[in-house]
């Protein structure tokens, strides 16, 4: 029998992996350890539970302990890989009874990403979050709760959960005011689940817009969403330093605002965990990320890379790029898995697709937009159209702006943009399809999508935007 393959973390490239390797070689040991509790869980759904849309947080357990041993994978949490020897063909691991050794015959390297708190000083107080983990949305809904109420309650059935630190801050005086520090993904989301519980919540984001990667025309419908909900937005705003005595009591910026608040989301942006690999002849792409080929192998025989730690190859420029998201994690890790069990699977290309909700918006991105496009060697024209989502007479039928880039001389397609209220974020797929299929514009244009009253107008936003730009490449 060959060697276990190892797999260095439990979330969703790891154990895709593990489970996929099982299933096709169920004779293969499988070992798969983490350095924490949780396993297997729903990072992009923590902010639902904060808000209280998600009841219990074991809801966001996309597979128990329970369930992955049940597949016979060996599953070790609280074991943490502390070094990588690939001469050797081992991993060193520090676990509940000390440190030992573990040969292994493949190993994926599933070590996720890591919030990115720094250079902003004070992040350690009491009541400053990163939201990057079960641990952190329990600890800030049960800040959210007075202090009578039962904290743990939300948690439901886990065993792992820090009770600790949810009894420590259910037990304080519940925030009135709240300021969120970036408004990427985490900080949009975020400023719509604090306000559902009636905090007075500011956003500052260091840009002029919000959501960055996903265009002017969705940051400036997003901000115009989320003043209307009551949020104060601070844009161009650097925040330097979350300040108390202990506990978050004022924010301070470089240009001299500052604002009295109980609370502070910091989530300025992640970073690949790959202190692991420091020394090894792994190498890593320009980002920090991993450099894997087209089946998530590195630069070492039998060693892979998934997930949010690993590069990927860009659809559009088909140059190494590192984005991490969470079905990049979970495909990249199932084709590891079924490489290792003796069937070559490609982890597929990644086109940077991504769809967010704040409020009542609907924002969907992907590909390249003007600069980047610009910055990869395309001469990018773009056009963008505001249009119905449904027939005009039918029923919520709502305003839906999309925004496309296309290459001026091959009339490619690059990229593009949504925004709106009425399932825009979706048909943000129809694009990512057509850069899969590396079509133009004109190709685009000429595709059959559906119409009906109820769902769509006869000519769909993304055919309007398509044929709008087409005629602008034709100028």
């Amino acid at each position: 029998m060959p060697e276990p393959f190892v797999v260095i973390g439990g979330d969703a490239a790891g154990l895709s992996a593990a489970s996929k390797c099982k299933r096709e070689a169920p004779d293969r040991d499988v070992i798969v350890f983490e350095k924490g509790q949780w396993v297997s869980y729903a990072h992009c759904g923590e902010p639902y539970f904060v808000k209280g849309e998600v009841d219990k947080l074991e809801d966001l357990l996309s597979l128990t302990p329970a369930e992955i041993e049940e597949r016979d994978i060996d599953l070790r949490r609280g074991h943490e890989v502390v070094a990588v020897d690939p001469d050797a063909g081992t991993v060193t691991v520090e676990g509940p009874g000390g440190e030992f050794e573990q040969s292994y015959g493949d190993l994926l390297v599933a070590t996720g990403a890591r919030a990115v708190t720094g250079p902003i000083e004070g992040s350690e107080l009491d009541g400053a979050f990163p939201l990057h983990g079960l641990d952190d949305a329990a600890a800030i809904r049960a800040f959210l709760l007075d202090p009578s109420e039962d904290a743990l309650a939300d948690v439901g059935g886990t065993d792992f959960v820090d009770r600790e630190r949810v009894e420590r801050f259910g037990g304080m005086a519940p925030p009135e005011t709240a300021a969120i520090v970036g408004g990427g993904y985490v900080g949009v989301e975020m400023a719509e689940a604090l306000s559902a519980h009636g905090l007075d919540v500011h956003v500052f984001q260091r840009s002029g817009h919000l959501l960055s990667p996903f265009g002017e025309a969705v940051g400036e419908a997003v901000a115009e969403e989320l003043r209307e909900q009551g949020v104060t937005l601070h844009l161009s705003e650097e925040v330097e330093r979350v300040a108390g005595d202990g506990r978050v009591e004022r924010l301070e910026c470089a240009g001299g605002t500052a604002l009295d608040v109980d609370l502070a989301v910091v989530g300025v942006g992640v970073a690949p965990n790959t202190d692991l690999l420091d020394g090894t002849a792994v190498e890593l792409g320009e980002g920090g990320a991993v450099a894997v080929d087209e089946y998530g192998e590195t630069s070492v025989d039998g060693v892979y890379a998934a997930g949010d730690c690993a590069e990927d190859d860009h659809t559009v420029t088909g140059e190494p790029a590192w984005v991490p998201l969470g079905l990049t994690a979970n495909r990249a890790g199932r084709a590891v898995g079924a490489t290792v069990a003796g069937d070559p699977t490609p982890v597929g290309s990644i086109a940077g697709t991504a769809v967010v909700k704040a409020f009542e918006q609907e924002c969907g991105r992907v590909g390249l937009l003007d600069d980047e496009a610009r910055d990869a060697g395309f001469d990018p024209v773009s056009e963008t159209i505001t249009t119905r989502s449904r027939s005009g007479y039918y029923p919520g039928a709502a305003e839906t702006t999309v925004t496309l880039v296309a290459d001026r001389a091959s009339e490619r397609l690059l990229g593009g943009t949504i925004v709106g209220t009425d399932r825009a974020a979706v048909r943000i797929d129809t694009v990512a399809t057509a850069l899969e299929a590396d079509m133009t514009v004109a190709e685009l244009e000429r595709a059959d999508l559906a119409y009906a009253p109820p769902f769509s107008p006869v000519w769909d936003p993304i055919l309007v935007a398509a044929k709008v730009l087409n005629g602008k490449l034709k100028d």
